[in-house]
């Protein structure tokens, strides 16, 4: 049996008397996208969280390419070619936007691919205009829209050079505008992008959104989180038409177009 890319295994985390993750069991295979969706308080960003290290799991283990990363450090996760961005988005406001891509240029892991010391400011322009936002790299991150600030969270995860990108809400509070060009960014990112290592072949993705409309329409597979623990697991097709999703997420009446 092969080893999985990437796998959790009855992951969970108790904050006193709250279990906000209740032995989480999952698995994301080498160049998936997959969709992690569920209510508000469902666990999702806690559970990315633990993955990310930025929370310690009160149990359970997190493998990646059959490494146990359990309890790293953040910096180590990203070492070990793990990225994500947060619902809240965290750039360095008084930097411009090209330093703070920067920053994750200088990472080790992106260090390693050559001689990246004389193209770290050029690898940070080409990932800002991946993301379609190359044209304010000398703007203050402080003066961008939250749907440009988005796309800046994404540009400093991408510039670490990951195997694995974990998207927390990229597209919450946008318009639908934004929302579209974020969705464009993210599908070149994950079937089309490729300048040096940083888009490899066995990419992989995990995007927590709650517009579905969206989502369904460029992830593979979608995990369904309530409550803490995972109710379903499968196509868009197949979570869109679950009772049990329907109940306790989407609601009756609620049509999606998977």
């Amino acid at each position: 049996m092969s080893t999985p890319f990437f796998e959790t295994e009855n992951l969970t985390k108790q904050f006193g008397g709250l279990v906000a993750v209740n032995n989480v069991s999952f698995r994301v295979e080498s160049g998936e996208m997959v969709a992690l969706i569920g209510p508000n308080g469902a666990g999702k960003s806690t559970l990315l969280h633990l993955i990310l290290g930025i929370l310690k799991p009160s149990a359970g283990i997190i493998r990646f390419r059959g490494k146990e990363i359990t309890g790293m450090h953040p910096w180590e996760i990203v070492e070990n070619g793990v990225a994500g961005t947060h619902q809240v988005v965290k750039p360095f406001r008084n930097l411009t936007c090209i330093a703070n891509v920067m920053v994750g240029c200088l990472s080790s892991r992106a260090g390693r691919r050559g001689e990246w010391l004389k193209r770290v400011e050029s690898r940070a322009q080409s990932t800002l205009e991946f993301v379609g936002i190359s044209d304010m790299a000398l703007e203050l991150a402080s003066t961008l829209s939250h749907g440009d600030l988005k796309r800046l969270e994404i540009a400093r995860a991408i510039a670490t050079e990951p195997d694995l990108l974990f998207l927390d809400e990229p597209f919450g509070g946008s318009s639908p505008a934004e929302t579209e060009l974020l969705a464009k960014s993210i599908r070149r990112l994950h079937f089309g992008g490729r300048f040096g290592r940083l888009h490899s072949e066995e990419m992989a993705m995990v995007i927590v959104e709650h517009k579905l409309e969206a989502l369904m329409k460029i992830v593979g597979k979608v995990i369904v989180l309530n409550h803490g623990e995972i109710i379903a697991q499968g196509t868009p097709q197949e979570i869109a038409n679950n009772e049990r999703v329907i109940e306790a997420y989407l609601g009756r009446g609620v049509k999606i177009n998977a």
